[in-house]
């Protein structure tokens, strides 16, 4: 087996279809965990043992953040969960993870995602800093497919 390097990521590509799509500066929370369950359980010497089992397992959120733009697409995606039209809102995507040379190095397919929070930028016109955009989303299952 030989030692390859870690991927380098520089930005991340996210297409949640219907138009919704979008570079993103970063993406974290894409991960899983299960929840943990201790039994009891008879040793061979005859002493109680806790074991510990794998529960009933969750997804984690998602968080992407960009630089705003005139784009309204992640707005009106909101807008329709905050309306309460959330089989409208559900959609299946990627995110796709580039190098500096804008390669996909790896990529994600998740299911059933809606957008659960979407902050704009903080106000500040003192400093010279990219106002960045935060989305927050929910799903139900993602796997890495690159």
């Amino acid at each position: 087996m030989t030692d390859k390097d870690p991927l380098i990521s520089a930005w991340f590509g996210v297409d949640f279809g219907d138009g919704v799509v979008g570079a993103f500066r970063e993406c974290t929370g894409l991960g899983s965990e299960n929840e943990v369950v201790e039994s009891k359980a008879s040793g061979p010497d005859g002493k109680y043992i806790i074991k510990k089992i794998p529960g009933r397992m969750k997804w984690n959120n998602i968080t992407l953040k960009r630089g705003i733009t005139d784009a309204m697409d992640m707005w009106k995606w909101r807008k329709m969960v905050e309306e309460g039209d959330i089989q409208g809102a559900r959609r299946n995507g990627t995110i796709t993870m580039f190098n500096t040379k804008g390669e996909p190095v790896a990529r994600w397919k998740f299911i059933n995602a809606w957008p659960s929070k979407l902050t704009g930028p903080d106000a500040n016109a003192t400093n010279n800093e990219v106002a960045i955009e935060t989305l927050e989303i929910v799903h139900e299952g993602y796997e890495r497919v690159q």
